[in-house]
């Protein structure tokens, strides 16, 4: 925000985090401020209005080219995709701006063929580099770039966002839906969000945890306790007993797991 502000923007940025945390939609964002002809010098949001920023957001605008390392690995498909186009002036907007997602899926040669153009890019480009795997870059590339880390989202803030959408959707959902949807999704939005679009296509204007459970990873709290206390109390047959029980009701058994842990974190606390 701070570099949009005083227009000290880098010629490359890394974002590098687990999946589903924003990095690629971070950059679109980015892509949009750079370019958008409504933004005053004291703002750093693009106006999501103007033509630049519709065209991203339609995915046609020319300024802005989106590649997948994962399916063009080869240093063929940077030399074509990025190399070639790096030399042309931008169609209409002040930067041209490449996004490279999955960055680390690029062969060696590839790696090789990049670097050249970060170590001396046009004033008119800006690279970004989104990554979950970092440790597969080279070092080179690193330090070209500026990195920034993106992180798990805190469950009251994943929580608050989900509940934001369910009232622009008018849909009441009964808050502990949320807080369930938010934690079986480990912080991740994009899960978060998948989990979040199945239970508001149950169709109802107001949904309840009853409604939610046929949609929601299946885990019985009751269970969590009881097997608790069957290991606390020594009780290994039982324990097993109780595991095979959940399989055979279809429980979703990571889903149990992860409430098991959250169950033993508290109960240390407490």
């Amino acid at each position: 925000q701070n570099e949009i502000l005083n227009d000290s923007v880098a010629h490359a940025y890394l974002f590098s985090g687990p999946r589903g945390t924003g990095k690629t939609t971070v950059a679109r964002i980015l892509a949009k401020a750079l370019n958008c002809k409504d933004r005053t010098d004291k703002e750093f949001e693009p106006c999501g209005k103007c033509l630049s920023c519709q065209e991203v957001i339609q995915s046609k605008s020319l300024d802005l080219i989106e590649i997948d390392a994962a399916s063009n690995t080869g240093v063929d498909n940077v030399r074509e995709n990025i190399i070639d186009n790096v030399r042309f002036t931008p169609y209409r907007d002040k930067y041209k701006v490449f996004i490279i997602d999955e960055v680390h899926m690029l062969s060696v040669s590839a790696f090789n063929a990049l670097l050249k153009t970060l170590e001396e890019p046009p004033e008119h480009v800006v690279f970004v580099l989104c990554t979950t795997e970092l440790y597969k870059l080279p070092e080179t590339i690193v330090s070209r770039c500026q990195r920034f880390d993106f992180k798990k989202v805190d469950l009251n803030i994943l929580s608050d966002f989900l509940l934001k959408i369910t009232q622009l959707e008018q849909i009441k959902v009964d808050k502990d839906v949320v807080k369930r949807i938010a934690f079986s999704s480990g912080g991740f939005v994009r899960d978060a969000l998948g989990v979040l679009g199945q239970v508001l296509s149950i169709n109802k204007k107001e949904i309840t945890v009853e409604d939610a459970m046929s949609v929601l990873p299946r885990s019985d709290f009751a269970m969590v306790v009881e097997l608790t206390d069957h290991l606390i109390n020594n009780k290994p047959k039982e324990a097993f007993e109780l595991i095979n029980r959940l399989v055979e009701e279809g429980v979703d058994l990571e889903q149990f797991n992860l409430d098991l842990i959250d169950y033993l974190r508290k109960l240390s606390l407490v």
